[in-house]
C-alpha cells in the first residue's frame, strides 16, 4: 500500500485525524470538508500501519450508496478487505452467522401493511398517507418504544393522529406483521441486540472478529443503532465517529446528535477532530452559512473557504408569482451562461411546493425532475385523477371539487397533521384551483387531465433542473441553489412549536445554503411574513420589484407593445404566469424577427413544438394586426 496515496491532498487536521489509527477518534465534520476522504484515508493507514487487518475493521454508514462508494474508495487505497456496510446490513449478517435470521424475510416496506389499516381507519383519518404513520411507528421502534410504552414515552413529541388513534394503528400493525412470520428494518437491529445480549459465545465471537469501528454521519444515529454498536464494542475504543451536528434534520426518525456531542465526555481520551476547510463552497456563501452558527448550538464550527471569491448570495422578496418568474429566468440565464441543467437545484420545504415550479419550467420548456416524485405522481393527483378518468362531463370544477372530497380534502387542514398529509392536502386544493380555472362551461374532464399532462410535463429524468425539499438535498451539492419561500410557517414550518423544532428548521436551512457552490438565491414573497432566520442573516433585504431577464433590453415599440398586451391576455385566461407564456427574451425576438409564418415562427428561440401548438396562431395574427397598424 502507497502512503504517499493515503496522505496526499490532505490539510493539517485531516492528516491529523489520519494518522489517529488507534481509537477513541471523534472528527466534527463541516459540510464539504472532505469527511469521506478523511475516514477512508484513516481506514486505509489503520491497514498500511499493520495496525488492524482489513477483516478485522467494520465501517459503518446510513445508505447502500455511501457503503458502495467507501467500499470503493477503500479498494483504491489498497483496503479492499475492509466490511463496509449499513448499520442493518450488518446486522443481517451478523444474523445469519449465528443463525438467528429471519426464516419468512423482511418486510420492505410498512406501507404495505399499513395500507388496509388505514382504510380502517374512523373517517377523519382514513385518507392521511401511510408514509405519516410509518415515520411515526419507525419514530418509536428507533426510541425502543413498544406498543405498551408508546403513550408513555411520546414527550414533547406530537404524532400524525390522536394518540389513542395512533397506538391502535401502531397494534394492529405488529399483529398483522407478526401473522405474516416477518419482521421490519428496526426489529432486524433489535434482533440483533437481543441475540448479542443473550449469547455469550456470540458476542465474544463477533468481538474477537471486528476490533475497530468506524460510523459515518454519527449525527443520524438513533437510540437503537446506538445499543447495538456498544454492543459491538464492548469495553473496547478503538471507534471513529464523523459526524456534523449543523447537519442534523433528522429527529422525526429517532435520530439524535447528541451521540456525536457526548462521545468527548463518554471516550475522555478521544482525539477530537474538526474539519471547518470547506472545499464546495465560495467564501461568500460560506460567511452567510457562517451566521447561523451562534443559534445553532452544539460545536462552533466555523467554515474557511479552500475557493475563490466569487459572487455575494442574492436575497430578495417578490410580489407573488414573480418569484417563480424570476427562479425561471435565472435558471435559464445562469444555463446560458454554461451552467449544466442538472447543477441547477430549487430547495423548498415540502414537496407540495413542487408543482409551481414543475408548471413553470414545463411551460418554459425548461427540463426538470423531482426527486420526490412530481405533483401528478403523488398520492393526491394519482388518485383523484382515477376517478375521473371515465368522466366526460363539462362541469369541470364541480367533478374534481367532489372527487377532492372523495379523497378526504379538508377546508381547514388541522395543526396536527404529518408533513406528507400536508402535501397531499395541498395537492388536492390545487387541483381543485386548477380545475376552477380551466371550467369554461364546454371543455370536459378529459380535456382538464390532459391539460394537467401538457402542463406538469414530461419530465426528464436524466439531466434538468433539479427539483427537492432540504432533506433530500442533504448529502448532494450543485452550482447554483434557489432556497425559495424562506417565509414564517414554511421555514421554519408551521409545525416547529418547541425550541428543538425551531433548532433544527435552522438546520435546514444552513444544510440548504451549504449545498450552493457558486451562485446561491435566497427568495420569498413580499406578502408574506419573512422566515425570522432572514433576520439571523443580517442582510439588507431588497424591496421587491418587476424585472427582465438579466441582459435583455427590449425597446419598447407598438408590435411590442401589442405581444405583451397578448401576452398577459392569454396568461390571465389560462391561469398562470405571464413569463410561462413566453419569456421577455422570445417576445423580444418576436418583435425583432416579425415572423410571417408557421415555419418562420418555430425558428425562433424559445418556441418549440408545445408552444407553436398552443399559441401559433393567435401570435402570427397578433403580428400581423401590429404590422398593418
Amino acid at each position: 500500500m502507497d502512503a504517499t496515496q493515503i496522505f496526499d491532498g490532505l490539510n493539517p487536521e485531516q492528516r491529523r485525524a489520519v494518522e489517529a489509527v488507534r481509537g477513541p477518534v471523534c472528527i466534527l465534520a463541516g459540510a464539504g470538508s472532505g469527511k469521506t476522504t478523511t475516514i477512508t484515508r484513516r481506514i486505509a493507514n489503520q491497514v498500511a500501519t499493520g495496525t488492524f487487518e482489513p477483516d478485522e475493521i467494520l465501517a459503518v454508514t446510513f445508505t447502500d450508496k455511501a457503503a458502495g462508494e467507501m467500499r470503493e474508495r477503500l479498494a483504491a487505497l489498497g483496503a479492499g478487505g475492509v466490511a463496509a456496510r449499513t448499520f442493518h446490513a450488518a446486522a443481517l449478517a451478523q444474523l445469519h452467522a449465528y443463525g438467528a435470521a429471519p426464516e419468512r424475510g423482511i418486510v420492505p416496506s410498512k406501507v404495505i401493511i399499513l395500507t388496509n389499516i388505514a382504510r380502517a381507519l374512523p373517517r377523519p383519518f382514513r385518507f392521511r398517507p401511510v408514509g405519516d404513520l410509518a415515520t411515526e411507528i419507525e419514530w418509536a421502534k428507533n426510541r425502543r418504544l413498544t406498543v405498551e410504552s408508546y403513550a408513555g414515552g411520546l414527550g414533547e413529541h406530537r404524532p400524525p393522529l390522536p394518540v389513542d388513534v395512533m397506538e391502535r394503528v401502531f397494534r394492529e400493525y405488529e399483529r398483522r406483521k407478526a401473522a405474516l412470520g416477518k419482521i421490519d428494518f428496526e426489529d432486524l437491529l433489535e434482533r440483533a441486540i437481543g441475540l448479542l445480549e443473550a449469547d455469550d459465545h456470540a458476542r465474544a465471537d463477533l468481538r474477537e472478529r471486528f476490533r475497530a469501528f468506524t460510523v459515518d454521519e454519527y449525527q443520524d444515529v438513533n437510540l437503537l443503532q446506538q445499543t447495538l454498536l456498544e454492543l459491538w464494542l464492548g469495553e473496547r475504543d478503538d471507534l471513529c465517529v464523523v459526524g456534523d451536528d449543523h447537519q442534523a434534520i433528522y429527529s422525526f426518525t429517532g435520530a439524535t446528535p447528541g451521540y456525536l456531542l457526548d462521545t468527548p465526555r463518554r471516550l475522555p481520551h478521544s482525539t477530537v477532530v474538526r474539519l471547518e476547510e470547506n472545499y464546495r463552497s465560495t467564501p461568500e456563501i460560506l460567511a452567510l452559512a457562517n451566521r447561523l452558527v451562534p443559534r445553532m448550538g452544539g460545536t462552533e464550527k466555523r467554515l474557511r473557504a479552500a475557493r475563490p471569491p466569487g459572487t455575494e448570495p442574492l436575497m430578495r422578496s417578490f410580489d407573488g408569482p414573480e418569484e417563480t418568474r424570476f427562479v425561471v429566468q435565472r435558471v435559464r440565464a445562469l444555463h446560458g451562461e454554461g451552467v449544466p441543467w442538472d447543477e441547477l437545484a430549487v430547495l423548498y420545504r415540502t414537496n407540495a411546493r413542487s408543482a409551481q415550479y414543475e408548471e413553470a419550467f414545463a411551460l418554459a420548456e425548461i427540463p426538470f425532475q423531482v426527486r420526490e416524485g412530481g405533483f401528478l405522481k403523488r398520492q393526491a393527483a394519482r388518485r383523484t385523477r382515477s376517478l375521473l378518468r371515465r368522466s366526460d362531463s363539462t362541469a369541470v370544477a364541480g367533478s374534481v371539487a367532489e372527487a377532492a372530497r372523495r379523497e378526504g380534502l379538508l377546508h381547514a387542514p388541522t395543526k396536527r397533521l404529518g408533513e406528507q398529509e400536508l402535501v397531499r392536502q395541498a395537492d388536492l386544493a390545487r387541483l381543485v384551483d386548477l380545475a376552477r380555472a380551466f371550467d369554461d362551461g364546454q371543455r370536459t374532464v378529459a380535456d382538464f387531465l390532459r391539460d394537467l399532462d401538457e402542463r406538469f410535463g414530461p419530465q426528464s429524468q436524466v439531466e434538468g433542473v433539479q427539483l427537492l425539499t432540504y432533506h433530500r438535498a442533504k448529502g448532494l451539492e450543485f452550482d447554483a441553489v434557489f432556497l425559495t419561500r424562506l417565509e414564517d410557517k414554511e421555514l421554519p414550518i408551521r409545525q416547529a412549536k418547541t425550541p428543538a423544532e425551531i433548532e433544527e428548521e435552522r438546520r435546514l436551512l444552513y444544510v440548504g445554503i451549504t449545498r450552493a457552490r457558486r451562485h446561491l438565491h435566497l427568495t420569498w414573497c413580499s406578502g408574506a411574513s419573512p422566515s425570522p432566520f432572514l433576520r439571523e442573516l443580517g442582510l439588507a433585504a431588497e424591496p421587491p420589484r418587476r424585472e427582465r431577464s438579466p441582459g435583455v433590453e427590449v425597446e419598447e415599440t407598438p408590435i411590442h407593445t401589442a405581444l405583451r398586451r397578448w401576452r398577459l391576455e392569454r396568461s390571465r385566461a389560462d391561469g398562470v404566469p405571464a413569463f410561462v407564456v413566453f419569456h421577455d427574451t422570445t417576445l423580444a425576438a418576436l418583435a425583432s424577427r416579425r415572423p410571417t409564418t408557421r415555419d418562420e415562427l418555430a425558428a425562433v428561440p424559445g418556441i418549440g413544438p408545445a408552444k407553436l401548438e398552443r399559441y401559433g396562431e393567435d401570435v402570427l395574427s397578433t403580428l400581423a394586426s401590429a404590422l398593418a397598424a
